[in-house]
C-alpha cells in the first residue's frame, strides 16, 4: 500500500468518495516535493550566477586576496570614512546584542526609551556605528607634519607646572595629570557603558549579553587629539611575527599627532615635569622628537625585529603565536570600541573585584574586563574609559621615566597600579593600569 493511501480514514463500503481532508493529505507530500524543486532550481540558477560573476571579476577578488595575505591590518579609516563599511560594522556587532528591544516592556519616558527595565539613551540606536569622519580629513593627516593646521595651545600655562610636593610624590602627580585632562569624557554625556556580569579571570565562557559600549557621542571622534590617534590604528599588522613597513605617510601621522598633543595640558604638564627632574633638557622641540621616538620606533618582538612598537603594543594590541594564540597589549578604550563596533571584538564581561560590593557600574572609568579580538581571548585588560589619548601617552610617559615597574598611583577617586615594562633601558615594552581594590 502507497503511503497516501496509508493516510486513508476508514470509509463505508458505500460512500468511497475521497474526503476534503483526504485530498489535503494526499497532495502534501506532492506540494512539499514541488516546493523542494522549486528551492533547488533556484539555487542552481543562483549558483550559475555566481559561476559567472566569479568568471568575470576573478582576478581582482584574487589581488585582494593576496593584498590581504600579505598585509592584514585594522581598517578603521575605512569604517569610519566609508558607509559601506559603516553598514558592515554594524551588522557584524549585533550579533553580540541581547535582543532587548524586542523584549516586553518598551515604552518612553521623555526623550529616554524604557527597555527591559532600563532607560535608553536616544543615541543608542546608533551604538554600533563608528562615527565618521570626512574623507579629506585623513588625506590632511597623511601631509607633510609643516603643512598641517593643528589646535591652538592651551590656555592653562599657568597651570601646567608641576608643584614641589608633585616632584616629589608621582601619586600626587598622576592625580594632577588627571585633572589636567580637559578632554577626558564624561559618563552617561558622552557615552555610555553596559557592564553586564561579572566573571573570575579563569572563566573563559562569554558572560556578557551584549556589547560593552552601548553609545558614544558623535563628536567625540571629531576631536583633534582623538581624531588623529584613531588614524593610527590601522597602520600596524597586529601579528607579532610579521615586521611592520612604515610608510611616508604613516611616518607624518605618527609626528602630528604627537604635535597636536603636544598644545594639551596634560602633554605641557609631562614636559615641565621631564625638565624639573632634570630628566630631559628644557627644549620642547626636542622633547617631541624624543615622544615620537619613544612611542613609534620600532623594535623586535616575538624573535622577529622591526616587529612592534610602544603604541602598537599598548594601545593597537597584537596576537602572540605560540602554543596557543593570544592577545597581547591592547589596554585602550577606543581601539575597543572601534573594534566592537566592527565586530572584531566580542565582550564577555568585567573581571569581579577583589573585594564584594564594589562591583562597576555605567558610571566606572577604571574597568577590568575580558574580551575576544578576532576570535582570540583576552584573558583580562584593565582600560581607562573615556580618557584622552594625550593623558594615557602622559600617564604611561611620566611612570616610564620618573617610576618604577610598579607604580601604586592615584587617579581621581580610583587606586591604580601603573605597571611599565621596560626593554632595555629606553624602550617602553608595555604599560598599562591594574585596578587596586
Amino acid at each position: 500500500m502507497s503511503a497516501t493511501t496509508s493516510c486513508l480514514p476508514l470509509l463505508s463500503p458505500i460512500d468511497l468518495r475521497p474526503t476534503q481532508s483526504t485530498l489535503s493529505a494526499s497532495l502534501f507530500p506532492i506540494q512539499i516535493h514541488n516546493r523542494r524543486k522549486a528551492a533547488a532550481m533556484e539555487g542552481l540558477v543562483k549558483g550559475l550566477l555566481n559561476v559567472a560573476l566569479d568568471a568575470i571579476g576573478g582576478d581582482d577578488g584574487e589581488d585582494s586576496r593576496r593584498q590581504g595575505e600579505e598585509r592584514s591590518r585594522s581598517t578603521w579609516a575605512q569604517v569610519v570614512s566609508s558607509g559601506d563599511a559603516e553598514g558592515e560594522g554594524d551588522s557584524g556587532c549585533r550579533r553580540n546584542q541581547s535582543g532587548a528591544r524586542k523584549a516586553s516592556g518598551e515604552g518612553n519616558d521623555g526623550d529616554w526609551e524604557t527597555v527591559s527595565g532600563r532607560r535608553k539613551h536616544p543615541q543608542e540606536d546608533s551604538r554600533k556605528r563608528p562615527q565618521k569622519v570626512p574623507a579629506e580629513t585623513w588625506s590632511t593627516y597623511k601631509k607633510h607634519p609643516d603643512e598641517q593646521e593643528y589646535m591652538a595651545h592651551t590656555q592653562h600655562a599657568a597651570n601646567v607646572e608641576p608643584t614641589r610636593e608633585e616632584l616629589h610624590d608621582l601619586s600626587k602627580a598622576c592625580s594632577r595629570l588627571w585633572e589636567l585632562d580637559l578632554n577626558r569624557l564624561v559618563p552617561g554625556k558622552d557615552y555610555e557603558i553596559e557592564c553586564g556580569r561579572g566573571k573570575k579571570v579563569y572563566q573563559e565562557e562569554d558572560m556578557a549579553q551584549g556589547s560593552l559600549f552601548t553609545w558614544l557621542s558623535d563628536s567625540v571622534l571629531r576631536q583633534p587629539t582623538y581624531s588623529r590617534f584613531c588614524s593610527l590604528l590601522d597602520n600596524y599588522n597586529p601579528d607579532e611575527r610579521c615586521r611592520e613597513v612604515v610608510t611616508s605617510e604613516e611616518k607624518h601621522e605618527q609626528v602630528a599627532f604627537i604635535e597636536e598633543i603636544s598644545r594639551t595640558a596634560p602633554i605641557k604638564y609631562l614636559y615641565h615635569y621631564l625638565v624639573s627632574k632634570e630628566i630631559i633638557t628644557e627644549n620642547f622641540e626636542q622633547f617631541k622628537r624624543m615622544m615620537t621616538s619613544l612611542w613609534f620606533d620600532l623594535y623586535g618582538r616575538g624573535g622577529v625585529s622591526g616587529s612592534s612598537s610602544a603604541f602598537e603594543h599598548v594601545f593597537v594590541g597584537e596576537i602572540k603565536r605560540k602554543e596557543e594564540k593570544e592577545v597581547s597589549g591592547f589596554h585602550n578604550w577606543t581601539q575597543f570600541y572601534l573594534e566592537e563596533a566592527k565586530g572584531t571584538v566580542n565582550y564577555h564581561g568585567y573581571i569581579l573585584p577583589r573585594r564584594r560590593g564594589e562591583c562597576p557600574d555605567s558610571e566606572t572609568q577604571v574597568l577590568s574586563i575580558q574580551f575576544e579580538w578576532n576570535g582570540i581571548l583576552k584573558s583580562v585588560s584593565t582600560v581607562l574609559v573615556g580618557v584622552s589619548p594625550e593623558f594615557e601617552i602622559a600617564l604611561y610617559t611620566l611612570c616610564f621615566f620618573a617610576g618604577e615597574e610598579d607604580n601604586h598611583v592615584q587617579l581621581g577617586p580610583y587606586f591604580v597600579n601603573i605597571k611599565c615594562y621596560r626593554l632595555g633601558r629606553d624602550k617602553i615594552g608595555s604599560a598599562f593600569p591594574i585596578a587596586e581594590n
